[in-house]
């Protein structure tokens, strides 16, 4: 708006001084003045160019008066362009820096780039090592607990190591003992050889701890109670000894293994009249070995001769065949006798004559008189029969 009115007054100043020029040079034509002694014609043209310089100057002058910009154009071009080559200078060295900057720009974004794939996997790591504290915090709990657990376990194998020491001391008093009962060894007074069963017994598993530990215990005063019966002495008095290990050992054993056990109360050795009645424990399985009634064995004979002692030998043989086929089979035998049956002499004599009185060939035939678990005895039901001929 302000250019239009600017070129509006110019066109207003030079129409005027245009018109007041005419009219000058007009006069001085009509006049026929003259200037500087010129002709008018001359003059008349003089006029007419100074009234041109006249509207451009004032043209300039009013264009400078009225903006700015038209008197730096006319009077500081030189600045002007110094100034713009300046700036242009400066805007060349910024477009440098800019494209440095640019660059440096371009290397902060591959490094950040980088970092965000080495935080990325910061990252990562510190879960997995978060994960691992987890880890190893959930094992120090456990830890503890099993720490709690040790310490619990040390004081009670304090306690055992207290009745163990106790133990230890008796045992010293007993090998006293035993050492003052050499001489008595020597003389031959052996109550109890070494092996010998003291009492027996079924101990049935799938029970607690403690009643298997009570079962254990009538084992125990039943030996004790044939202890002092050969020995001769108080009842009440505690002659059996156990390793305490040994029978602990044994009630877990039987809680645990799932199947009733024979259990045997042994003499540990040959045990002389006057020291400790020492003694093991012996554990085996227990099974029915021979059902009521079951066939067992049968043997043919030839009786000939008609001695009893003929007999006698048919019949002993015979039980000792039994013997080895049961024993085999599961039925335990005695340490000392290596038995595994009882028979009264009433039934073996009666067999013996059974025998002796066939007079030629037979056979003998032994039977479960009654059902029979491993810790035995066998109970026989012997049949006699004669045959044609003996096989």
């Amino acid at each position: 708006m302000y250019g239009i009115v600017l070129i509006a007054a110019l066109i207003v100043t030079g129409g005027a001084i245009a018109v007041i020029g005419d009219r000058v040079g007009s006069r001085v034509g009509k006049k026929k003045l003259s200037l500087f002694g010129l002709r008018p014609r001359h003059t008349s043209v003089i006029v007419t160019i100074v009234t041109g310089v006249l509207i451009t100057t004032l043209t300039f002058a009013v264009l400078a008066a009225a903006s700015e910009n038209v008197r730096v154009a006319l009077f500081g071009m030189e600045k002007l362009n110094a100034e713009m080559r300046e700036t242009q200078t400066k805007l060349d060295e910024a477009g440098q820096k800019l494209a440095v900057a640019d660059k440096k720009q371009q290397e902060a974004g591959a490094a950040l780039k980088k970092s965000q794939s080495e935080v990325d996997a910061l990252q990562k790591e510190q879960a997995v090592l978060e994960a691992r504290a987890q880890e190893l915090a959930e094992g120090n709990s456990r830890l503890e607990a099993t720490t709690q657990e040790l310490t619990a376990q040390k004081e009670e194998l304090s306690a055992q190591n207290g009745v163990l020491a106790a133990e230890n001391q008796d045992l010293e008093q007993r090998s006293e003992a035993l050492r003052e009962g050499l001489i008595i060894m020597r003389e031959g007074d052996i109550v109890f050889r070494a092996g010998e069963v003291l009492a027996s017994g079924v101990v049935r598993s799938n029970r607690t701890t403690d009643e298997i530990r009570a079962d254990l215990g009538a084992l125990l005063q039943l030996a004790n109670a044939g202890a002092a019966e050969r020995l001769g002495g108080d009842k009440e008095y505690s002659y059996v000894w156990v390793y305490t290990p040994d029978y602990d050992a044994a009630a877990e054993r039987i809680a645990e293994g799932g199947e009733d056990m024979v259990v045997r109360i042994v003499a540990a050795g040959n045990l002389v009249r006057g020291e400790p009645v020492r003694t093991a424990l012996q554990l085996f399985v227990n099974h029915t070995v021979y059902r009521e009634g079951e066939f067992i064995l049968a043997r043919s004979f030839m009786f000939t001769s008609g001695q009893p002692g003929e007999a006698e030998t048919i019949v002993m043989r015979f039980l000792q065949e039994i013997n080895a086929v049961a024993t085999e089979k599961g039925i335990l035998p005695d340490p000392i006798r290596g038995s595994v049956g009882v028979m009264g002499s009433a039934q073996f004599y009666e067999t013996v004559n059974a025998v002796a009185a066939l007079q030629g060939a037979g056979t003998i035939s032994a039977y479960a008189r009654e059902e029979t678990d491993s810790i035995g005895p066998l109970r026989l039901h012997l049949k006699v029969e004669a045959t044609g001929s003996a096989e």
